[in-house]
């Protein structure tokens, strides 16, 4: 019997698993333990092959590398190279919408600008003249500006981290030399530093850490939102669905899991167009539902069920519900695909560099993307036509919530409070001490923390301290799944002051009820949501980011995507909690830079804690002396 602090609906699976003698992750996880402590602690060097060199952290043994590499500049070169890991993801995923905005806009793919609105304000932000321009021809000189960005070799600012970055950081940014051009040479040049026989100066390597966090803000992160939006429209407030339970047993389950609406879109479109072949098959419907972060994109635009984050993308398909998992980019599991075999689900696989032993492949390009489509969904529903009649364990466990809250949707609600200016609501509440700050919750769920309810406990200890808490990627499915996006979760967790003020707030935006005290704001590129927020709020009280009583965290890191997010919020100044602790224990200088002496160039510092409670107090210290610099 499982027996430890984790969801109903995953205990169920997990015993099924067990029953069945089907092993998960969890258990591959424990035949590594334990895990290797070189690894842990960053010390371990495989740039050569004199190596793989280990330096030991006891004293007795090798204190230098064969190359003499001290373990500072190991430490500090591996984890520039996790930051370019995960800047490369996000600027590779942005990069893709840009050329697919680009061939829509030739008339190369199926798709339209949604959000002329969203267009525009970008327009207006980046000097574009939008008077009397059809949309199409504004778009277009967006698009080449962000071309543009890709191919500068005369060392000018990046356009997007100019037109989009807030000013006070920016002029920091260049006047410390972290402001950057071209993101692809950024990437080489890291890669090039990093490789042996370079840049041995951890000072030096922590800075271009730094600027590789920026590369991933403003050409990875603010780039893809920025353009998903213009594509598929900007997220507005939705009621939505989470957990397992919503698989249905007599509809053609088919779940989008990965990262790039591109592909999500398309799926969910023909899903609709096809619904009657799946009734002549004998469904109810089809019923489209979302992993991960694709998940988080198709619930705020369009209300598609979160049935379930990362680390459960195995135990999903032990229900035995799922007729096809289709999936992009990013955070897949290769065993998924083998899973997927126990069962008559289809695990199709559809990007180019996205191979796995076992998965039926279906290309997916944006100029065929309604062809691609339409043979994913025919496929799904193939394979219910294998899977009617057949025994299903769906957990009958899920939450309802509040999604969608982009900036503009937010700036929208708060219109309802004050048309004339709606951030003062907000700024008066947090003077007041009503709202006592805020902080942002990022990143997957990990194995090593999923038993102790990390990401819950936090939440619910930052909220009984009038801590506003804000969410994306799978943090934002743990959230939902946990009731946090409701109204009763305002009334059940969250101190006097806040409670008032989200009440305050539902009532007068017409729900009839409090606002949830989390903020679900979309996916992990969506991060560029909470900066813009930021942004907006420092703006509107004339001070840097790194002043305002806010802060950051990644309660269960896994990914080198989180480094490199991270790495960008300690540019921008905020204090980022991370739990495990990233891999830098092993050298004193990369250690003491980043949890201390970073607060003297950005402002920003990384804090790193366990427990769950602790981790919750330590954001709320930090917070209160940030009030208290503020004189409030």
């Amino acid at each position: 019997m499982v027996t430890t602090l984790i969801p109903e609906s995953e205990v169920l699976l997990l015993e099924k698993a067990r029953a069945e003698g089907i092993t998960t992750g969890r258990e591959r996880w424990l035949a590594m333990s334990p895990q290797c402590g070189f690894g842990e602690l960053g010390t371990c060097c495989r740039m050569c092959y004199m190596g793989p060199c280990r330096i030991d952290p006891f004293g007795d043994g090798p204190q230098t590398g064969i190359c003499g590499a001290s373990p500072d500049t190991i430490v500090a070169r591996n984890l520039l190279r996790e930051c370019v890991g995960g800047a490369a993801s996000h600027v590779g995923h942005a990069r893709h919408v840009l050329l697919t905005l680009r061939d829509a806009l030739e008339g190369k793919a199926p798709y339209e600008i949604r959000d002329e609105g969203k267009l525009f304000a970008l327009a207006a932000q980046f000097g574009i003249e939008t008077d009397g321009r059809p949309a199409k021809e504004v778009a277009r000189e967006l698009v080449d500006l962000a071309l543009e960005d890709f191919g500068r070799q005369n060392g000018k600012l990046h356009n997007w981290m100019r037109a989009r970055a807030p000013a006070k950081e920016l002029a920091m940014w260049e006047e410390k030399g972290l402001a950057f051009s071209n993101p692809h040479n950024e990437i080489e040049t890291a890669m090039h530093r990093t490789s042996m026989g370079n840049d041995a100066d951890p000072a030096s390597l922590l800075m271009a850490t730094l600027r590789m966090g920026l590369v991933d803000g403003y050409a990875g992160l603010t780039l893809a939102t920025d353009l998903q939006d213009v594509l598929f429209g900007t997220p507005q407030v939705r009621k939505i669905e989470a957990n397992m339970g919503v698989l249905e047993e007599n509809s053609v389950n088919l779940a989008v899991h990965g990262h790039n609406p591109v592909l999500s879109e398309k799926v969910l479109e023909w899903a609709m167009k096809l619904e009657d072949e799946a009734k002549a098959a004998g469904a109810d419907r089809i019923n489209v539902v979302g992993v991960c972060c694709t998940g988080n994109e198709l619930t705020m635009r369009h209300g598609v069920p979160m049935a379930a984050h990362n680390l459960q993308s195995e135990l999903i398909l032990l229900t035995g519900a799922v007729d096809a998992m289709v999936v992009d980019v990013q955070c897949i599991w290769p065993q998924s695909a083998t899973l997927a075999g126990c069962y008559d689900t289809a695990f199709i696989t559809t990007d180019e560099m996205v191979r796995i032993p076992g998965a039926t492949h279906i290309e997916f390009e944006p100029q065929h993307a309604d062809e691609r489509a339409q043979a994913i969904v025919r496929a799904a529903i193939e394979a219910f036509k294998k899977r009617k009649g057949k025994p299903v364990h769906i957990p009958d466990v899920k939450s309802v919530g509040l999604a969608g809250l982009s900036v503009e949707a937010i700036v929208e609600i708060l219109a309802k409070v004050n048309p004339d200016d709606p951030l003062k609501p907000v700024i008066d509440n947090i003077v007041s001490g009503n709202i006592f700050g805020a902080a942002g919750f990022a990143g997957c769920p990990s194995l090593k923390f999923r038993d102790t309810a990390m990401t819950e406990r936090m939440v619910k200890a930052l909220l009984r301290e009038n801590v506003l808490v804000v969410t994306t990627g799978c943090t934002a499915h743990i959230c939902a799944q946990a009731g946090f996006l409701t109204s009763a979760a305002t009334e059940k967790y969250c101190g006097e002051g806040l409670k008032a003020v989200l009440t305050a707030v539902g009532e007068a935006a017409g729900l009839g009820a409090p606002l949830p005290p989390v903020w679900h704001m979309g996916s992990c590129v969506d991060n560029s949501r909470i900066v813009d927020l930021l942004a907006a709020l420092a703006a509107k009280l004339d001070v840097k980011i790194s002043q305002l009583p806010v802060a950051g965290s990644a309660p269960e890191l896994v990914q080198e995507k989180a480094i490199s997010i991270g790495s960008w919020l300690l540019a921008l100044g905020l204090m980022v909690h991370v739990a495990p602790a990233p891999r830098i224990l092993g050298s004193p200088v990369v250690t003491q830079v980043l949890t201390h002496d970073l607060e003297e160039i950005t402002g920003g510092r990384a804090y790193v804690e366990y427990d769950p409670e602790k981790a919750a107090a330590g954001i709320i210290a930090h917070i209160a002396k940030k009030r208290e610099a503020l004189g409030i």
